[in-house]
């Protein structure tokens, strides 16, 4: 803490009768001058802080943003905060810098932006919105993109052009997390738009059919929609950005923050480069937070590039540590059988980056995960997709002979940061999201896996150094023998019989979330392929438990389990949905459960937002995925689950029952995949610990400030007051 700046009591008051000088009616009945004058004087501000009063024509402006954004620092670095109900505000802790300071809000447009520098008091004048046109460009993309219409129920089930196999629960599904808004934020002014580098068109189906065919993920794209859902949805988006440009603006209009909401402290750093992208970063052990305490964070750029940003946030800069292979000739991983969703050359020119390859890499990091010694272990490719022989039959390996497998898209590694060192860790299953068990091995855990749980023990790793010995995997196999043993089963496609276990399938594990007690693991599983919902492992048993997600709920993509051992997802409905296994009220095995024997134990929690006509009791919100902060990280309590909020620029986390909506603000268009806590001081109160979370729409550029916009890494905090510094 700085020494209080000692003249903010007298700047302060002058500031705000200079402000409010004039005839008496420009006041307003609300807030005289002299009550102005009296708060203004309540602040206290150090010298490491900005803060003042933001006013409009009638008088102070409650629940808007204050930006104050830099570029002298070695990357563009931003800090944004919240008006109290007087309108006051107090940017806090901020580094030595010349800043450019504004205010943003629903019903305003942007003011003009301030010079300022930490230490001093800067009143501002918030701009009204002329207009509702003017006012809408700042609201969040969910309020946009619910204008797109439905189809209606009586189109499903062969009566038109839809495919016949495609339900009404599977196109809400496909226009939620999964397709589209699995990769990017729809009705984002870019997406709400159509780019004139196209060229004419006439009509907007059309120029959905053009834009989609655009870059390196134009087949996986055009496959989608054009083939699976038999180009019926490029009428829909069409129709909607053909009414956007004739001047249609949204019907619902958002609130501003309020109570929490008010207390949040946002901090973001340009990280990456402009043509790619980051999928997640890590900051600290999930187990232990105060693991790499005010240390550097890693992000993940997926195939994208293998380039790994780290941000040191003490000093502001941005480092690049690029990710090798065992085999520098590995082929790129792009395009089937490595990653279908890219492709080595664009289907068709970008309206951005026209003909160019902007993505090549071959290591593929997707996700990391620190460990309890600080080191980061990464879901990363470290060879070709063909896997060695330990892998396969007639592998005397003890999982290759239960369940040989012969390919994976991607393997592990690890880098040591104390002394930079990159390990490869050769595995035979796939890879996605790394958790890390409670168990006294340290085992590591993966989704992604295919067919099987996979699962690394760190401690035979660390004493030996040998993939092969290390790690380990076993098919989902159902119990429905019912006797506590694992048996011979039937495979997916084949009848159930009498005395059997089964084995399932589908797309196989997405999240993956170990027990913090009981030692099970819990996925969620079939996000894409199968029927969609949570499964349990048990590691003694190699047995499997599943339970599908309820009709209603459509579907389930990224999750995480609270300390009490409940399941928390993002669902297809628009909804946070729970699973507490502890209400089933029939039997957990035998031959009736397989999938739909605890639908007591579901429950749904509403995300904040409108939905699409039709479907007004729903948000249309689409979350990418969600996490439980355990040790009260963020600053709202322990074991409040967070999801990200990927219409609505930030995140949503249940606290007491009740949505609090963590919005980014600035730039437009923030768009995470994952999110994680960090203790860096227990005894420092709000100000020693955070959430950290990273932009990861795979576009950048789509964002606000368009091409040459960077991916952001941020921290959220939540002081006790919008003033407290």
């Amino acid at each position: 803490m700085q020494t209080r700046y000692a003249a903010y009591v007298s700047v302060a008051v002058v500031a705000v009768a200079m402000m409010w000088a004039g005839p008496a009616e420009r006041l307003g009945a609300q807030q005289p001058l002299l009550n102005l004058m009296e708060q203004a004087a309540k602040m206290a501000i150090d010298g490491d802080d900005i803060g003042g009063i933001v006013t409009g024509p009638s008088g102070p402006e409650a629940g808007v943003w204050v930006i104050a954004e830099t570029t002298d620092l070695p990357t563009k670095f931003a800090r944004i905060v919240v008006t109290d109900d007087l309108g006051r505000y107090v940017v806090p802790d901020l580094p030595k810098a010349k800043y450019k300071v504004w205010v943003r809000g629903y019903g305003l447009v942007d003011s003009p932006k301030v010079d300022a520098e930490p230490g001093k008091y800067v009143p501002l004048r918030a701009v009204p919105a002329p207009n509702d046109a003017a006012a809408a460009k700042y609201y969040p993309a969910i309020y946009w993109y619910t204008m797109m219409k439905m189809p209606p129920a009586k189109d499903f089930g062969g009566t038109s052009d839809i495919p016949k196999n495609v339900t009404q629960e599977l196109w809400r599904f496909r226009m939620n997390n999964t397709d589209c808004i699995g990769c990017h934020q729809l009705g984002q002014e870019s997406t709400r738009t159509i780019p004139a580098a196209f060229g004419p068109f006439k009509t907007g189906a059309e120029a959905w059919a053009r834009r989609i065919a655009s870059g390196q993920t134009g087949e996986s794209m055009m496959n989608r929609l054009a083939v699976q859902l038999g180009g019926v949805p490029f009428k829909y988006f069409g129709d909607w950005t053909d009414r956007v440009a004739k001047g249609e603006l949204p019907k619902h209009k958002p609130p501003r923050p309020q109570g929490v909401e008010r207390n949040l402290v946002i901090t973001s750093w340009e990280w990456g480069t402009e043509k790619t992208y980051l999928h997640d970063l890590i900051s600290s052990d999930r187990r232990n937070p105060t693991v790499n305490a005010y240390g550097p964070l890693y992000g993940s750029p997926e195939y994208s590039t293998d380039d790994m940003p780290i941000l040191d946030p003490k000093t502001h800069k941005v480092t690049i540590f690029k990710m090798p292979v065992m085999n520098p000739e590995t082929p790129e991983s792009l395009g089937p059988p490595f990653h279908a969703s890219a492709s080595m050359k664009p289907m068709q020119p970008s309206a951005y980056w026209g003909d160019e390859k902007i993505w090549s890499q071959k290591a593929n990091n997707h996700n990391g995960m620190f460990d309890r010694k600080g080191r980061v272990w990464f879901a990363a490719a470290v060879r070709g997709i063909e896997n060695p022989a330990f892998c396969k039959k007639g592998s005397d390996h003890p999982s290759a002979k239960v369940f040989p497998l012969d390919r994976s898209g991607r393997q592990a590694s690890m880098l040591d940061p104390k002394t930079m060192k990159y390990h490869f860790v050769d595995t035979c299953f796939g890879t996605h999201h790394p958790q890390f068990g409670y168990d006294p091995d340290d085992t590591l855990w993966m989704s992604g896996t295919g067919q099987v749980a996979g699962w690394i023990n760190t401690k035979v790793w660390d004493a030996t150094g040998d993939a092969a010995k290390a790690q380990g995997w076993a098919p989902f196999v159902l119990d429905t023998s019912g006797n506590g043993k694992l048996d011979e089963w039937t495979e997916p496609d084949k009848p159930a019989e009498a005395g059997k276990d089964t084995r399932i399938a589908g797309s196989g594990p997405y999240a993956v979330m170990p027990h913090p007690t009981d030692g099970s693991v819990w996925y969620a599983f079939n996000v894409f392929v199968g029927a969609p919902g949570f499964l349990r492992f048990d590691p003694k048993t190699k047995l499997s438990e599943f339970y599908a997600v309820p009709k209603e709920m459509i579907g389930v993509r990224g999750g995480d389990i609270d300390k009490n051992g409940v399941l928390w997802g993002s669902g297809g409905n628009g909804a946070m949905i729970s699973f507490d296994r502890r209400k089933c009220k029939g039997p957990l095995n035998g031959p009736t459960a397989t999938g739909n024997h605890c639908p007591e134990g579901f429950a749904s929690h509403k995300y904040p937002g409108p939905g699409f006509d039709g479907f007004e009791n729903t948000s249309a919100e689409a979350s990418y995925y969600s996490w439980v902060d355990h040790h009260n990280t963020v600053g709202l309590g322990d074991n409040v689950p967070i999801s990200t909020a990927n219409l609505q620029d930030g995140f949503a986390a249940l606290k007491d029952g009740k949505m609090v909506l963590m919005r980014i603000p600035y730039p437009m268009g923030f768009y995470a995949k994952g999110l994680d806590g960090r203790i860096d001081d227990p005894n420092a109160g709000w100000k020693g610990r955070g959430l950290w979370s990273t932009s990861g729409d795979r576009t950048p550029w789509l964002m606000e400030g368009g091409k040459g916009s960077k991916p952001r890494a941020v921290h959220i905090q939540v002081r006790p007051d919008p003033l407290a510094h």
